[in-house]
């Protein structure tokens, strides 16, 4: 029998990985940032939780071109050791693309939040926002700003809603077109991030089904920015299909997000 239970065990086809779920890892080698790279985008899409593999390769290619459109250096990475103080001093701008798990190293993570703090800048993208549960209460707590409660599934998981832009004059909704009725994967949230965040956009629950259990209310935010420290920080929940980073409202948001974050509070001018 024992015999017969390797035979079949040995025939049966290799259990598949789910490439929504890789296996987490823990960088300790950083990589090298390219020369001339100083006051650049860098670009981090790494996920030690569920992985957007559907947009993740097309919108890192999007946010670089967008990026280097304002003539900024850019790099590309999901090597959480470039998450050093050292290296840190040469970043204008993370971008946040759909990062998603537990990331960093305890150093990492110091590092990253004192960055921040100093006066970093933060674009944060959809699954960067979209855990259920955090290892680290700083992400949630004040980085993205608030906890995510889930989206709709099934035949309601992608739908076309009315994206409200509530703050049509702040520097990351200029030129966004209105009415904006684009199909997403639509999060909501525990509660609106803190009265410190300046809410930008917000989804009407009346163009879509939310459901009872997710439905926040005419209350809804989509895209919020708001200060950790000395720092700027712009979440946006767009963002699931590869095609949303084709959307011109969406890469004019990216932009300006981009250009806001890393701009001097007082001047306008960019932070040296």
């Amino acid at each position: 029998m024992r015999l017969l239970a390797a035979l079949l065990l040995a025939a049966s086809p290799p259990q598949t990985a789910n490439p929504h779920l890789p296996p987490p890892t823990y960088d300790q080698v950083a990589p090298a940032l390219p020369a001339g790279f100083d006051d650049g985008v860098l670009v981090f899409s790494k996920t030690n939780g569920w992985r957007h593999i559907e947009h993740i390769p097309h919108s890192n290619a999007v946010i670089a071109d967008v990026a280097r459109a304002q003539g900024r250096a850019v790099f590309t990475t999901e090597n959480a050791a470039v998450f050093d103080p050292a290296l840190l001093r040469r970043v204008r701008v993370v971008v946040l693309n759909s990062a998603s798990g537990d990331l960093f190293t305890p150093p990492q993570r110091a590092a990253f939040e004192r960055w921040l703090r100093d006066g970093g800048a933060v674009v944060a993208l959809h699954g960067s926002g979209g855990d259920p549960r955090y290892a680290w209460p700083f992400w949630a707590g004040e980085l993205i700003g608030a906890q995510f409660t889930g989206h709709p599934g099934e035949a309601d998981h992608f739908q076309r809603a009315t994206v409200n832009v509530v703050a049509p004059n702040h520097p990351v909704m200029r030129g966004v077109r209105v009415p904006w009725t684009p199909v997403d994967e639509w999060y909501s949230f525990a509660a609106p991030p803190s009265a410190r965040s300046t809410i930008l956009a917000t989804l009407d629950e009346r163009t879509y089904r939310p459901s009872a259990k997710l439905a926040m209310g005419a209350l809804h935010p989509i895209v919020w920015a708001h200060p950790v420290g000395k720092g700027r920080v712009v979440f946006s929940a767009i963002g699931h299909t590869p095609e949303s980073y084709d959307d011109p409202n969406h890469r004019r948001l990216i932009a300006n997000a981009i250009r806001w974050t890393a701009s001097d509070r007082q001047s306008g001018r960019p932070r040296q």
